[in-house]
C-alpha cells in the first residue's frame, strides 16, 4: 500500500459539522459588511443581539463565513462575559436577563439582598438573574440592568414590574446634540486647528503648560504623549478608551450622557495633532445609553461633513475589565481576546494594527476645548497649591450627596465629604476610603487629609488616585469584607495570561474566606510575587486592598 493509499480521505474541515441553516442566517445578518478579522467581536454582538445567545451552530457558521478556524472564534467568544455560549445539547438562556451590580458601592447599598429577592421572585424560565461587576452607576446604588434598560436604586419590585411590562429597552437621557453644541461655539476650535489658524505645536505646548494628564488612571502628561506619537513615522492611529470599568468610577458616563461632543471635538483635535488616519472609539457594553448616543452623534458629524464616514469607528466592548488596560483594549479592537501585550514596545510606537497609536480616555479629551479657549493658566490654576488642574471625582458610598464632583487636584477626601457631598450619610461615621477605586487601596479616616493626586504622599502610603473614584466607608463596614469584595472582582476579571495574577487573585480570595485570622505570611508572599511578576497593572495593583487591610485594619481581621 502506498503512502497515498494509507491517507484518510478528505473529510473537509475538522471540528463541528456545518449547519446550512445557521450559515444562511449568519450571512443574512452580516449582509454586505466586509469580513475583516478585526470585526469578529462586532459580528458576535450582531448574532447575540439577534438570537439571544451564541449557539454552537452559529459560531461554526461564523467561522466558515469569515474563513477563520473554529477555535479562533470560540476562544474570543468565551473570553467576554456578555457573550452567552450555548453548546450542543445545552438549553438556551432565559429570554430576559437581569444583571445586578455586586461591586463595592452596590454591595454597601444592599446588592446581596436584592439578588436574593430576585432569585426568589423571578421565574427562571423567563428571567435570568446574574451577578455583574461595576456598571458605572455607583452614585445611585444598587444598580441593575434589565435587558438594555439601566435601573438606578433598583429594587426587586421595580425590576419584576419592568419584566412583566416588557419595558426593557434602552432609555437615552436628554443631552446636548450636535446642533445645540455648534450653536454654543462647538467645533469652531477644530475648524481653526484643521485650517492651520491654530498651530499644532502651540496646542501641544498649551497642554503641557496646563498640566493636563491622562485621567483614566495612569496620569501620563497629555502633551508629551502627543509629542511621542508624532515622533514615530506614520501612518498613525488614535484610540479612545471608554472602558470605564474600575469599581466606583462613573465620570466618563456622566460626560458622554450629557455633552458627548466635548469629548468628540477633543478627540478630533488630538487626532489632527498626531495626523491619525482614523479614530477607534472603544466603549464598554455596560453603557447602552452611551452607545446609542455615540452612534447617533457620530452619524450626525458625518452627515454635517465635519468628519468623513468611517473616520470615527465606534467599537463595542463585551464585558471585560482588563480591556481598560490600553494594550488589551487594542487587542480587543483587533477582534481578539483582550490580553495585555508585553512592553516595550509601547503603543505610541507599535500600537493598533502595528501602527503608532495615540490613546486617551474620555475625560482627558473632554477638557481640551476649555483649555485651549481659556488658556493653560486657567486650567492649571484650578488645582490646589502644588497641583495643577481640576478633576472629576466619582464619589460614592456612605455620603449624603454622591455623584461626580468637580474639585481641585490635591483635594482631600475629608474636603470632598464635607464641602462637596454634604457630609456623611445619616447614622454613618467616616471610617475609611478608597482613593482610586478597587485598585487604589483602602486608607483609614486618620489619613483623610492626604492630598489626592498622582504621586506624592498618597503613593508613599501604597495607594493611588487612579481614575479618581472615591468610595467612602463607615463604621457599618467591615474592611475584611470590603477587601474580599474587591479581590473577588480581580479574581473574576483577571485575563489569565500570566500566572502570578491568575493564581494570586484566586489564592488571596481563598485566604480571605478562611475562618479566623488569615495566613498573613502567605498573603504577603503573594502580594510580593504579584507586584513583581504580573504583566500589567491589574495584577500589580490587585494586592493593594490586602496590603492596607493588614496594615491599617487589623481589628477587622
Amino acid at each position: 500500500m502506498t503512502m497515498q493509499q494509507r491517507r484518510s480521505p478528505d473529510r473537509g474541515p475538522k471540528g463541528r459539522a456545518l449547519d446550512d441553516v445557521a450559515l444562511a442566517e449568519v450571512r443574512q445578518l452580516l449582509g454586505h459588511r466586509e469580513r475583516r478579522r478585526d470585526l469578529l467581536i462586532e459580528f458576535l454582538h450582531l448574532i447575540q443581539d439577534r438570537y439571544g445567545c451564541l449557539s454552537a451552530a452559529h459560531l461554526r457558521a461564523l467561522a466558515e463565513d469569515m474563513r477563520l478556524s473554529q477555535v479562533e472564534v470560540y476562544e474570543v467568544a468565551t473570553f467576554y462575559d456578555h457573550f452567552d455560549i450555548v453548546r450542543e445539547g445545552e438549553a438556551r438562556p432565559a429570554p430576559l436577563t437581569i444583571r445586578v451590580c455586586e461591586s463595592i458601592s452596590c454591595m454597601l447599598a444592599g446588592a446581596e439582598h436584592l439578588i436574593g429577592e430576585l432569585a426568589a421572585k423571578a421565574d427562571p424560565k423567563t428571567v435570568r438573574v446574574m451577578r455583574a461587576p461595576c456598571m458605572g452607576r455607583c452614585a445611585t446604588a444598587p444598580a441593575a440592568r434589565i435587558g438594555d434598560r439601566e435601573v438606578d436604586q433598583a429594587s426587586s419590585h421595580i425590576l419584576i414590574d419592568l419584566a412583566r411590562l416588557g419595558d426593557t429597552k434602552v432609555v437615552v437621557p436628554d443631552y446636548v446634540g450636535l446642533d445645540a453644541y455648534r450653536a454654543a461655539g462647538g467645533y469652531q476650535l477644530f475648524r481653526k486647528v484643521k485650517a492651520g489658524e491654530t498651530g499644532i505645536d502651540a496646542i501641544i505646548d498649551t497642554m503641557e503648560h496646563a498640566g493636563l494628564r491622562g485621567l483614566g488612571g495612569a496620569g501620563f502628561p497629555a502633551g508629551k504623549k502627543w509629542s511621542f506619537v508624532r515622533g514615530y513615522p506614520g501612518p498613525r492611529l488614535m484610540s479612545i478608551n471608554g472602558d470605564e470599568g474600575e469599581p466606583g468610577t462613573f465620570k466618563d458616563r456622566i460626560y458622554l450622557e450629557g455633552d458627548p461632543h466635548r469629548t468628540l471635538e477633543g478627540a478630533l483635535i488630538a487626532a489632527h495633532a498626531v495626523e491619525a488616519e482614523r479614530i477607534y472609539f472603544y466603549m464598554r457594553d455596560e453603557y447602552p445609553a452611551v452607545l446609542a448616543i455615540l452612534r447617533a452623534e457620530i452619524a450626525a458629524l458625518e452627515a454635517a461633513g465635519i468628519v468623513k464616514p468611517g473616520f470615527i469607528d465606534l467599537r463595542r466592548g463585551a464585558g471585560a475589565y482588563i480591556c481598560g488596560e490600553e494594550s488589551a483594549m487594542l487587542e480587543s479592537i483587533e477582534g481578539k481576546r483582550g490580553m495585555p501585550r508585553h512592553r516595550p514596545p509601547y503603543i505610541a510606537e507599535v500600537g493598533l494594527f502595528g501602527r503608532p497609536t495615540l490613546n486617551h480616555n474620555v475625560e482627558t479629551l473632554w477638557w481640551i476645548r476649555d483649555i485651549v479657549e481659556k488658556g493653560p493658566e486657567w486650567f492649571a490654576a484650578q488645582g490646589k497649591p502644588g497641583h495643577q488642574g481640576i478633576r472629576s471625582w466619582s464619589v460614592s458610598g456612605h455620603v449624603k450627596e454622591p455623584g461626580v464632583k468637580l474639585a481641585p487636584a490635591g483635594v482631600t477626601v475629608r474636603e470632598l465629604i464635607e464641602d462637596y457631598c454634604g457630609g456623611m450619610a445619616d447614622g454613618h461615621e467616616f471610617k475609611a476610603y478608597l482613593p482610586g477605586g478597587a485598585s487604589g487601596g483602602i486608607l483609614p479616616a486618620s489619613m483623610g487629609d492626604i492630598e489626592l493626586d498622582f504621586g506624592g504622599e498618597l503613593a508613599k502610603q501604597g495607594a493611588f488616585v487612579g481614575s479618581h473614584a472615591v468610595v467612602v466607608l463607615s463604621q457599618a463596614d467591615n474592611i475584611r469584607d470590603v477587601t474580599l469584595n474587591l479581590m473577588n472582582f480581580f479574581k473574576h476579571e483577571s485575563c489569565g495570561k500570566c500566572t502570578p495574577c491568575r493564581e494570586g487573585t484566586e489564592k488571596l480570595v481563598t485566604l480571605l474566606k478562611e475562618k479566623g485570622v488569615p495566613d498573613e505570611t502567605a498573603m504577603r508572599d503573594l502580594e510580593t510575587v504579584m507586584r513583581d511578576s504580573s504583566i500589567c497593572g491589574l495584577g500589580q495593583a490587585a494586592p493593594n486592598p490586602v496590603n492596607h487591610l493588614l496594615t491599617h485594619f487589623r481589628d477587622d481581621l
